[in-house]
């Protein structure tokens, strides 16, 4: 990786603006429009490539000459200061095969499209129990604390392992972990206590084992106890945050479009309205990094071995040349455009593990929600809504409603 900054380089991670809080920050929209690849400056002062195109974005997540091993001594950081802390115990997210597909295999079969289909009553279940609760003697609630986020860390619990009563712990430890603005202190404590809660969970799995993901990996002999909770970690976190952070965006953009949510009752429209609302929202502002190992003729640019690249997902979403022609531009929300070719679940071998998970979480949770709250509506102006700008998973903070 050069340390020599490029000229105009975008300043990684970009800010958002006060424009509209559903699209990527602007200056990752400039850089898609000046090409799809363009030079970008991580905050420890290297350098690093941006690829912004649908193209070259699937290139550098499913080419093997990039690398998605973090402790790769020149993979890009969005958070200086942290690269010893990343590396000490990387999850499969952040390795290489044979290491990555070797972890991975463990836990394909809990999320294959047969299991989950398998649990929808269970999802359903758990999201009628939540709206019961939220909507009980009330007219308004907050619904990231009181639907968005309570539904996914309850069914990722279920899958675990993990006990709910433990939810306010894990869901703290999460916050910090996944907040840019947190301290090496902060980060360090949080990543050690999630460990070792995981780690303690994990050894009584082995000795009392139940019908869970956690129970199955501590019962393996070719898995070490920190694989066991690195993996955990992993799964806990992301199958919680992103789903949780997907459903109250989601909410918060429909009910400014009311007139599309119809579609959300058309059983056979419901799937590739998600789609659509995974494509558009793209959680992951901040992209994904890899490192190249030898040198990459990507979007006309020479990417030379050992340079770093961020492939931002958010931008690959919104190219008009694979997602435009349809109703509307591919800036705004249309229910009726197909997009399933979308990369919100990333791309390649780390595309996302749980990405039948949550769909499935979002589509039960979104069509619920309408069908039973007919009149659901913002409790709060659409300028007075709170979104986390400082996480690497984008949501919000809270979204006031009434019904």
């Amino acid at each position: 990786m050069t340390s020599t900054p490029a000229t105009e380089a975008v300043r990684l991670p970009a800010p958002h603006s006060s424009g509209c809080p559903f699209a990527p920050p602007p200056a990752y929209t400039a850089a898609a429009a000046a090409g799809p690849v363009t030079r970008a400056d991580l905050p420890d002062g290297q350098s690093c490539w941006l690829a912004t195109g649908y193209a070259e974005v699937r290139t550098v997540l499913s080419d093997r000459r990039f690398s998605a091993d973090v402790r790769h001594p020149s993979f890009p950081l969005l958070v200086a200061g942290r690269r010893e802390l990343i590396t000490a115990n990387p999850s499969f997210l952040r390795l290489d095969d044979p290491e990555h597909a070797r972890l991975r295999r463990m836990v394909t079969g809990d999320f294959l499209v047969k299991r989950i289909e398998a649990l929808r009553p269970a999802i359903q279940r758990i999201v009628d129990e939540t709206l019961d609760a939220m909507t009980a003697g009330r007219t308004e609630a907050d619904l990231v604390a009181d639907f968005a986020l309570p539904v996914p860390s309850l069914v990722i619990c279920l899958l675990l392992g993990v006990p709910y009563e433990d939810r306010d712990r894990f869901q703290g430890l999460s916050r910090t972990l996944l907040d840019n603005r947190s301290s090496i202190e902060q980060l360090t404590a949080a990543q050690r206590e999630i460990l070792d809660y995981l780690r303690g969970l994990a050894a009584r799995k082995r000795e009392h084992p139940e019908d869970d993901i956690l129970s199955r990996l501590a019962a393996r002999d070719d898995l070490t106890v920190d694989d066991v909770a690195s993996t955990g970690v992993l799964l806990l976190v992301a199958g919680h945050e992103t789903t949780a952070n997907m459903i109250s965006l989601s909410t918060a953009l429909l009910l400014e479009q009311p007139e599309q949510i119809a579609r959300l009752a058309d059983p056979a429209a419901l799937p590739g309205a998600v789609e659509e609302l995974l494509r558009l929202l793209t959680i992951v502002h901040t992209g994904v990094p890899r490192v190249a190992l030898e040198d990459v003729v990507l979007g006309g640019r020479t990417i030379r071995a050992g340079e770093g690249v961020i492939a931002m997902l958010s931008t690959a979403n919104r190219d008009e040349a694979v997602f435009g022609g349809g109703a509307r531009p591919v800036d705004e929300l249309d229910l009726e455009r197909d997009a399933r070719r979308h990369l919100a679940f990333g791309f390649g071998v780390h595309q996302c593990l749980g990405q039948p998970l949550a769909r499935a979480e979002l589509r039960i949770a979104l069509e619920t929600l309408f069908r039973r709250l007919p009149g659901l509506r913002l409790a709060v102006a659409e300028e007075e809504r709170e979104f986390r700008t400082d996480s690497f998973i984008y949501g919000m903070r809270s979204l006031p409603v009434a019904w």
